[in-house]
């Protein structure tokens, strides 16, 4: 239990503004010092120009994992953030080539359609264009409209190309003299944030991935059907006891051989790392899913992670109050396992008994730590009182309020939770959530 004033999560919170704040404050005195363009609007086009560059880097950093980061926010609200910061960053990018060419336009008395084509001719523009270009059919492919029809690995494969679109403003930047060039220190200030961006990219998605599974060398050891649609598979490797995972993370999992290689899935760990080995448990909801139970004994496995903040790093008061729906119940498992002792009760939701995935270890483990069991069962619109909601909540676990309560279910559970949860009063430091996904 975390007795300190300053949570891990306001920690991070605090570090992230921090680094916002300094560089946007060290890019205006850059903006200021480097002195106004051809004309106004060429300045104006300037300073939007430099503010998309810093968000580009942000991004990268955003969707770099970095471990203290993730392991503190989380990578739902990683990702969420990732989404706001692409919309602004499309919209600065858009801004800054419409000022460009309209400013140019004003300078040489002629039409917008032609300063286009005159800067489509000169290779830093011609770079600059195509990153917007690249940027703007991202953007329009993460439209929810958009996002919701098109399959996980099309989205992924086109979101891709924001790396090429990185790599294009880069060396757009790096041309435009006016910008990068002002001044001894700006060049040094752009080329250390840009390495860092970069490098921290490429350490935390490909280089300590590539590594880790080398090193550890995972393979499945056993395959257990736990009802008709959910299966749990068990995962060695070497030196596990050195994997810095958590129970209450999850992974992201491939099985080369079986699946494609883009068909990933993050899984939480449904049993603690005990040092030995790891156990994801996965509901049959896609092919690559549903494929797990015909995984061959000794087939490789390739595991990112682990990543994730729902775990008790968190926790701030003795009594803990876990809430699972469906097959949401496998971190809060793991975590009964870490558990030594303590007041603790489990709200765990189904529509049956039957649905009850892990049920009998779930008791096994609240048996042997003093906690308690509400099985809550039936649909939703059935008997009238919804399950979460405050009066219900209350009813059940009367010292709310006085819990760490951490939830992890279907998205409209976790929305009703949270707001039951709200309504209680229950303390938002208390209550953590993490909606599982890739970004």
């Amino acid at each position: 239990m975390r007795t300190g004033t300053v949570l891990p999560v306001d920690a991070a919170r605090w570090a992230m503004w921090s680094f916002v704040v300094v560089n946007v404050v060290i890019v205006e005195t850059l903006f200021v010092s480097a002195g106004s363009g051809k004309n106004e609007v060429l300045t104006v086009a300037k300073f939007f120009g430099l503010h998309a560059a810093l968000l580009m880097l942000l991004q990268l950093l955003l969707v770099a994992r970095l471990p203290w980061l993730d392991r503190r926010l989380g990578m739902d609200r990683l990702t969420v953030w990732h989404r706001w910061v692409g919309f602004t960053l499309l919209w600065t990018v858009l801004t800054h080539a419409t000022l460009v060419i309209l400013g140019y336009a004003t300078l040489d008395d002629t039409s917008m359609v032609k300063t286009f084509v005159a800067l489509s001719g000169v290779p830093a523009s011609l770079l600059g264009m195509w990153a917007a270009a690249v940027i703007v059919v991202i953007g329009a492919v993460s439209t929810r409209f958009v996002r919701r029809r098109l399959r996980y690995e099309v989205w992924h494969g086109l979101h891709v190309l924001l790396y090429v679109a990185l790599g294009l403003a880069f060396v757009h930047q790096l041309q435009e003299t006016t910008t990068f060039r002002s001044s001894a220190f700006a060049t040094a200030y752009w080329w250390i944030l840009w390495l860092f961006a970069f490098g921290a990219l490429l350490t935390g998605r490909l280089v300590m991935p590539l590594w880790r599974n080398a090193y550890h060398r995972f393979s499945v050891t056993a395959v257990v059907p736990e009802s008709h649609d959910v299966v749990s598979v068990y995962v060695t490797g070497r030196h596990l006891d050195k994997l810095p995972a958590r129970a209450g993370q999850f992974c992201i999992w491939r099985f080369p051989g079986h699946n494609h290689w883009w068909h990933a899935n993050p899984f939480s760990l449904s049993a603690a790392p005990d040092g030995r080995g790891l156990r994801l448990t996965a509901k049959a909801v896609g092919s690559a899913s549903a494929g797990l139970r015909d995984l061959p004994v000794g087939s490789r496995a390739f595991v990112e992670g682990p990543y994730g903040a729902f775990t008790s790093l968190h926790r701030t008061r003795p009594g803990a109050l876990l809430i699972a729906g469906g097959v949401g119940i496998t971190p809060v498992r793991a975590m009964l396992e870490e558990q030594a002792s303590g007041d603790v009760v489990v709200l765990y939701r189904v529509r049956s008994e039957a649905d009850a995935v892990l049920l009998h270890e779930v008791r096994r483990l609240l048996a042997l730590r003093g906690g308690r069991l509400h099985l809550l069962t039936g649909r939703t619109s059935e008997g009238g009182v919804p399950p979460f909601g405050p009066s219900n909540l209350h009813q059940l676990v009367p010292d709310i309020t006085t819990r760490d309560v951490y939830v992890c279910g279907p998205p409209a559970m976790t929305t009703a939770v949270l707001a039951g949860l709200r309504e209680l009063r229950v303390p938002a430091r208390q209550v953590h959530a993490e909606r599982f996904g890739l970004a």
